[in-house]
């Protein structure tokens, strides 16, 4: 009786590992995003940029991203879960190193928001594997865990925000910060990608590598004519703009809006993703009790109302009461569409690119768009869009309903 114990627990601790590893690998992701964000403030001084200059120059990091994600299941394919990893985190660490660099040297923002397109780049493509390794790992676990790993990413966003209110308190330059964290990011990748599984749980690369590159692009714009995928697309959304626009634009509000410092828009980042890490913490077993569309109906009502409290108050405590509402209403939404949109394991990369994609369409117009209302309207005003969306993504809600069995073969 006992010869069995041994492979099984030999296959509970690679399971084990395998989790960690992607909890890190979200880390990272966040780590390099909030590095960036943190630091936005004092990239807009060096350069002498206005507000709509800003959008156009993150435009950037979000066409970056698209491109990424339109590439990751072809990554995956053809590299293999860790070679996709080591591959977006490298451009990662490149993009975010040479945005710093390049705003230090250059009065002209054009090389930075070159560099800011390789850094949305590689978060773009990883985003896709990380999250599709994250879908396997849940299904072989049998419980919810995507909301878990996407609060690992919010906790690199809280680290990466902490550093960058300390290094701009401290008035390190951000050329050094950002140069430091690309390094960090990049080796930490390399010693944690050898503990997730060369196989590629969602297809076989040999296999896509002989099937022929049109066949593949048809196959993958498939998922498309699904209408509830589209549905999960419009929650993704309305959330990933609730989320985005904080990260993209909530320190700048703060500075601009409520008449803070550049350190005190780094701390108001950090309320929110402080908030954000607790929601997603929290969120697989409330998760597990109540259902997909309930948590989520919530989520954006919550949501709402932070944002209209960080809006209208006057007073610094009430924005950072409004600002961690804000990040609790915004937390659940992403993983649960992702995971939502991996129900079927033989689509997910191409099911998960596609609703990323969607998503990241607010990542793509939301920039500018703010930018040219908060130039017209004021940064405050323009996130009455925000607002609106979120009102869509709570209507839209069903759709992310839980595909009956899910865990069962695992847990039967």
């Amino acid at each position: 009786m006992t010869q069995p114990a041994a492979p099984q627990s030999a296959t509970r601790l690679h399971l084990i590992a395998w989790r960690n590893a992607v909890f890190v690998i979200f880390t990272l992701s966040g780590l390099s995003i909030a590095t960036w964000v943190s630091r936005l403030p004092a990239v807009r001084d060096e350069l002498g940029l206005d507000t709509s200059a800003v959008g156009l120059m993150i435009l950037g990091l979000s066409f970056g991203a698209i491109l990424g994600l339109v590439v990751a299941p072809q990554f995956i394919a053809r590299l293999g879960p860790r070679g996709a990893v080591i591959l977006s985190l490298s451009l990662n660490g490149i993009g975010l190193a040479g945005a710093g660099i390049s705003a230090a040297v250059f009065p002209e923002p054009f090389l930075a928001t070159v560099f800011l397109a390789v850094l949305g780049f590689g978060n773009g493509s990883l985003d896709v594997t990380m999250n599709v390794e994250g879908a396997a790992a849940e299904r072989a676990i049998g419980r919810t865990l995507l909301p878990l790993m996407h609060a690992f990413f919010s906790l690199g966003t809280v680290i990466g925000a902490l550093i960058g209110a300390a290094a701009s308190g401290l008035g390190i330059p951000v050329s050094w910060h950002l140069t430091a964290l690309a390094v960090l990011i990049i080796l930490t990748g390399v010693v944690v990608v050898r503990f997730i599984p060369h196989e590629v749980d969602v297809e076989d690369p040999s296999t896509s590598a002989k099937t022929p590159f049109r066949v593949r692009v048809r196959e993958g714009l498939a998922v498309w004519a699904d209408s509830r995928l589209l549905l999960i697309g419009l929650i993704m959304l309305g959330m990933a703009f609730a989320e985005g626009s904080a990260n993209d634009w909530i320190a700048l509000a703060t500075v601009d809006g409520h008449n803070q410092s550049n350190t005190t828009g780094a701390l108001m980042f950090g309320v929110f993703v402080v908030a954000m890490t607790v929601g997603r913490v929290a969120g697989g077993p409330i998760l597990d009790r109540l259902g997909r569309v309930p948590v989520l109906r919530w989520s954006a009502l919550v949501g709402a109302i932070g944002l209209l409290i960080f809006i209208l108050t006057p007073a610094l405590w009430s924005a950072m009461l409004g600002a961690a509402l804000w990040g609790i209403g915004s937390s659940l939404g992403f993983p649960v569409g992702i995971s939502a949109a991996s129900d079927d394991p033989k689509t997910a990369a191409a099911r998960v690119s596609a609703v990323a994609i969607i998503g990241y369409v607010a990542f793509l117009a939301g920039p500018p768009l703010l930018g040219f209302l908060g130039q017209q309207f004021g940064i405050l005003n323009a996130l009455y869009v925000v607002l609106a969306l979120l009102v869509l993504a709570a209507l839209a809600a069903p759709a992310a309903r839980e595909l009956t069995g899910r865990f069962a073969r695992r847990t039967s």
